[in-house]
């Protein structure tokens, strides 16, 4: 009977939560008993017990509720032990089944994202080393590199990528136990694991697995315990073959806080940087996702300049990009107005002001001294060797151009040069950009760094 009840909630509980959040969730429980207006609930894990109480609890009661049977509460029993006598009974000369032995499932995991696919990955220069490794990992079978590290600033895909890697690996080897999560909920369920002493419940769920997928494992960085209990999972994994997908923020050297036996670990594989978006790469996103908003709307007008404009304004990420897009759609779907150039920057007032980045001439001297692999303090300097004078007069340049700073000022910056000191280093490469084809390529690398 309880079986015909759960069953029928089951089928309006996928279509209320959605597919996702039902797999994930409420399909790995099983409902034994309502009683006294409790229904009770055998979960696989603490885990998901106290996610579906904390996040699904409402909708599960409604619906039973609704289907005639009123509960007021929800309660879990954990695991193997808590099945009914006849259900738990071990056949003669069977060996009772363990948390030791028990396979992890895949379900585990944060729910992954559909929307998050190699199909949809626009792949530019600056992400193309990251996707072909993606690709590679999603291949399965020997990589050659373990763990695959992605790291990059916010927007630039590295979430996207890890999705990726997982539905198509999961396609491609659908008995593989692929288990994908955040920094923060690897150290939420260790911590859940000491709280309640079933850490070795803990370590077979982390280490039966063919593929661990953890996300901005900066996260971890100053937390002892979990960083002790990752390193142990990390080695355990690496040492069994299977694959270990990470992704941060920044490299795993960077982190600070990270002890460096797992920056050693973590390096020891393939570190890839999602570099910023460039103008084409932000263009060929737009495009694709207007490809998808016609698909729905075949109505929606766009006018010439639009996507080419957004691109080259907003440049901070990707998210905020598809975001701007996403409420012009909105405004020219409820209004039915054309997108024209206007009503994009009428529209988009806000987005525009945030992204009009301020050049200042730090940032220059910075990345000028960067790109020629000098000290920044050489900017300053008194040294007068052409390795050093001649970015020295690109940063000068630079700073007439990309800001507003008089002579003068720019003087005082350089180490407290003279005025006509600056003017002799911008004419100079001046003269240089129109005989030097090395200098214009240079320049216009340098101009897009700083605009990015």
């Amino acid at each position: 009977m309880m079986d015909r009840i759960w069953g029928q909630a089951c089928a309006e509980l996928e279509q209320s939560v959605g597919p996702n959040n039902y797999n994930h969730w409420i399909k790995p429980l099983r409902l034994t008993a309502i009683d006294d207006g409790a229904a009770r609930f055998v979960s696989p894990t603490r885990f998901i017990s106290d996610w579906v109480g904390r996040h699904f609890a409402k909708d599960i009661m409604a619906v039973l509720t609704r289907n005639g049977t009123p509960v007021e509460r929800l309660r879990f029993d954990v695991g193997a032990a808590a099945r009914p006598a006849a259900q738990a009974a071990t056949p003669a000369g069977q060996a009772p089944e363990t948390p030791t032995t028990r396979a992890p499932r895949a379900d585990l995991g944060a729910p992954l994202d559909n929307r998050f696919t190699f199909g949809n990955f626009i792949v530019g220069k600056p992400n193309e080393l990251a996707h072909a490794a993606a690709r590679r990992v999603a291949e399965g079978g020997p990589v050659g590199f373990n763990p695959l590290f992605l790291y990059g600033g916010v927007g630039l895909g590295k979430t996207h990528l890890m999705h990726a890697i997982a539905h198509d690996y999961q396609a491609r080897h659908p008995a593989a136990q692929v288990l994908y999560l955040s920094a923060e909920q690897f150290m939420y369920r260790f911590v859940q694991a000491l709280r309640e002493s079933s850490i070795m419940d803990f370590k077979s769920m982390f280490r039966n697995v063919n593929m661990l997928m953890v996300d901005d494992v900066q996260f971890i960085a100053g937390k002892d315990s979990t960083q002790e209990e990752f390193f142990h999972t990390f080695n355990a994994l690496v040492d069994q073959g299977k694959q270990i997908v990470i992704s941060a923020d920044r490299a795993p050297a960077e982190i600070k806080g990270l002890e460096e036996r797992i920056k050693s670990r973590l390096s020891c594989g393939l570190i890839v940087d999602l570099h910023p978006t460039t103008y084409e790469l932000r263009l060929g996103i737009l495009q694709s996702k207007t490809q998808g908003f016609r698909a729905q709307q075949p109505d929606l007008e766009i006018g010439a300049g639009v996507l080419e404009f957004l691109a080259h304004r907003i440049t901070t990420n990707v998210r905020v990009l598809e975001g701007a897009l996403q409420r012009l759609f909105a405004h020219a779907s409820l209004l039915r107005r054309e997108i024209t150039l206007e009503v994009a920057q009428e529209c988009l007032a806000d987005i525009l002001r945030t992204n009009d980045r301020k050049i200042n001439i730090d940032d220059i001297q910075r990345k000028v001294a960067e790109h020629y692999n000098i000290r920044l303090a050489d900017m300053m300097g008194p040294k007068r060797a052409r390795n050093v004078a001649r970015p020295r007069q690109i940063a000068m340049y630079l700073s007439k151009q990309l800001t507003s700073r008089s002579l003068p000022e720019i003087g005082r910056r350089f180490g407290g040069r003279d005025h006509t000191t600056i003017m002799h280093g911008v004419r100079k490469i001046e003269e240089l950009l129109v005989e030097d084809s090395t200098m214009v390529e240079d320049i216009a690398v340098l101009k897009r760094m700083l605009e990015a």
